[in-house]
């Protein structure tokens, strides 16, 4: 069985919208890299991941946010060639872009869960709030590696619904605090 792992940055009020730059969408976007000195021992989880990491996993939107950039980007060229999985009930098989690894659509929950059955490694789920939100309610989320900022953004996509569900309780696997107030946190989902 393969583990379902999503990464990501997250505001200390849970908001993990437009980390990257304003141009994603949120009024604060860019808030990882904005006001916060650079430590750069609290970035070393994201290549602790690498070595973990033997697919991806995206929504549409960030795939296609991701899709024209991460190809040619030295810094994701570990990436380029891993398996890539899109969740989509609307992408067209031939909007997957060439040149960044064999890349399959699935179409529902049930082929994530199928896919989480099979043969392989770590997937990890980069971005995708949406996605990474309703495969969660799901019960399909094994493992949450956070980068939790020292910002509160009031609003933008949350990691988490608010929905009424039945509890997850979350083993605390790691955690380290950093100079600049970020927090790394791994939490397992305790099944």
């Amino acid at each position: 069985m393969r583990t379902l792992v999503y990464t990501g940055f997250m505001s200390l009020d849970g908001i993990v919208d437009s980390p990257g730059g304003p141009g994603e969408g949120h009024r604060s976007g860019g808030w990882v890299v904005k006001d916060l000195e650079f430590v750069p021992e609290a970035w070393s989880l994201k290549g602790e991941e690498l070595a973990d990491t033997t697919a991806l996993m995206f929504g549409r939107r960030s795939y296609e946010a991701f899709a024209p950039i991460w190809p040619g980007s030295e810094d994701h060229a570990a990436y380029k060639e891993l398996p890539k999985y899109v969740v989509s009930t609307t992408l067209p098989d031939d909007a997957v872009v060439d040149g960044w690894g064999p890349t399959t659509i699935l179409r529902s929950d049930k082929d994530v869960a199928a896919l989480k059955e099979s043969e392989g490694g770590s997937i990890y789920i980069h971005g995708s709030a949406e996605l990474a939100r309703r495969l969660s309610d799901a019960g399909l989320i094994d493992q949450y590696n956070l980068l939790v900022f020292p910002v509160l953004l009031g609003a933008g996509k949350s990691l988490f619904g608010r929905a009424d569900r039945d509890k997850h309780m979350l083993t605390l696997r790691e955690s380290e605090s950093y100079s600049n107030g970020i927090l790394k946190l791994v939490y397992d989902v305790r099944r």
